[in-house]
This record gives structure tokens, C-alpha cells and sequence, in this order.
């Protein structure tokens, strides 16, 4: 088990690709601090997985509650080892129609959020001189979509904010990458009609959606060691999307 004695803390892991990465992680041996706003579902899934899975409830946009948070997650499990910044929300509109309050809602929690569990969880990564982080991003981030104007903004500071972070940490060995998965079967993607769904097949070299299996498999590998040598890095999970 590649994750054997490993610590991980996942944020928005209550559901969909979150959810999915735990699961994975928790397959290959790790110790899994799940945290998500939802506490119903979140403790519901950490009860799935089993005793090696504690679930905190979290606002990642709360700075006094991530710092607290993170506190408790390292004096439980006495390390965290691998960080993954998944927690995030759309709040879709037009941008003459978007509201100050619709941006900044959106920025507040996919990209204020992954600031600052990042910042709070690297001081004891530093110390340990190890470190996986993978930010969840995604290819909106890239290339952008029309009525996302806050989700890409978030989405594409997070890709600045991982290369930066990555050049700060390297010399401590704690390496950071992030994931830009294109279209993957989420309830997020249920509700997109299904004549803009063939659009966006079409756009598809690969011909469907991604699965969120698919996300955590690549998770997996820039959190274990046999991907020591990567850092700063952007992996498109997008079926060919964006090439």
C-alpha cells in the first residue's frame, strides 16, 4: 500500500471527487481527516470508510475555524502528511448580471479557502521535511466559460497559487501540484442540460465525461513518493479537452 502510515487531509470530502479520493486513499493504507461544511454527509462517509477516518465539520473560508481545525487534525492524528484542496462551489451568472456578492462568495471559498488551509497545514510539513499537496483546479481555470467569471478567476488563481507555493516548499521537500479535471460525472455535471452536455462531448476527443475514479488515481500518484521528482506541475485530466 503505497500510503501505508500516511496522513491525509482532504478537504470537501463528503462527496463527489472529495468523497472518491478518500476512499482511494484509504485503500492504499492512509490515515484520512475528512473535512467538509456538510456535516451529515461527511461523517456518513467517514463512518464508510472505517475507524482509520475522522470527520470534521469545516468552512474553509473561516480562517479561526481552519486554523483550529488543522490544530485538532494534527494533535489526533500527531502529522499530516498529504493536503488536498478539493473544497469548492460555482455560483454560475453572466458577469453584467453577477453581483459583487456572487464573485466574491465563489473567491471567498475556492480560492481564500485553499490559501488558507494550505498556509495553516505547511508549518508542520516544513518541519517534518515532507510534504504532498495536490489542489483539485480545473480546466475552466485554463481556458475560461462563459457565465464562470468567478469560478475560473478562483479557479485559475489557484493554478498561480500552486506554482508559487511549489517554488517556496521545494528546498523542504513538500511538493505541490495541481489537477485541472475538465467535465467529470459529479452531481455538478447532472444538472447540465442535455443539449449542452452533447456540446460538450463534442469538445471531447475521448467521447465522455470523466469518471471522479479518474481524478483520484492521479491524486493517489502526486501524493505518494514515486512522484518525489514532480512539483509545480498542472496535469489537464480532461480527456484531450484542452490540448
Amino acid at each position: 500500500m503505497v500510503l501505508d502510515s500516511k496522513v491525509a487531509l482532504i478537504t470537501g470530502g463528503a462527496c463527489g471527487i472529495g468523497a472518491t479520493i478518500a476512499r482511494r486513499f484509504c485503500q492504499e493504507g492512509a490515515s484520512l481527516a475528512i473535512c467538509d461544511i456538510d456535516a451529515q454527509t461527511g461523517a456518513r462517509i467517514a463512518q464508510e470508510i472505517g475507524p482509520k477516518a475522522r470527520f470534521y465539520k469545516l468552512d474553509i473560508a473561516d480562517e479561526e475555524q481552519v486554523s483550529k481545525t488543522v490544530e485538532d487534525i494534527q494533535k489526533q492524528f500527531s502529522k499530516i502528511d498529504i493536503l488536498i484542496n478539493n473544497a469548492g462551489i460555482t455560483n454560475d451568472k453572466l458577469l453584467l448580471r453577477m453581483t459583487k456578492d456572487d464573485w466574491t462568495k465563489v473567491i471567498d471559498i475556492n480560492l481564500t479557502g485553499t490559501f488558507l488551509v494550505t498556509k495553516a497545514v505547511i508549518r508542520n510539513m516544513i518541519k517534518q521535511r515532507y510534504g504532498k499537496i495536490v489542489n483539485i483546479a480545473s480546466v475552466i481555470g485554463l481556458i475560461g466559460n462563459p457565465g464562470q467569471a468567478n469560478y475560473a478567476a478562483s479557479k485559475a488563481g489557484i493554478i498561480g497559487l500552486t506554482k508559487s507555493v511549489a517554488k517556496e516548499l521545494a528546498a523542504r521537500n513538500v511538493t505541490v501540484n495541481a489537477i485541472a479535471p475538465g467535465f467529470i460525472e459529479t452531481k455538478m455535471t447532472e444538472m447540465i442540460p442535455d443539449e449542452i452536455r452533447q456540446v460538450y462531448l463534442k469538445m471531447i476527443p475521448i467521447g465522455r465525461f470523466g469518471k471522479t475514479e479518474d481524478v483520484a488515481d492521479l491524486a493517489l500518484f502526486l501524493s505518494c513518493d514515486q512522484s518525489s521528482y514532480i512539483t509545480g506541475q498542472v496535469f489537464c485530466l480532461d480527456g484531450g479537452m484542452v490540448m
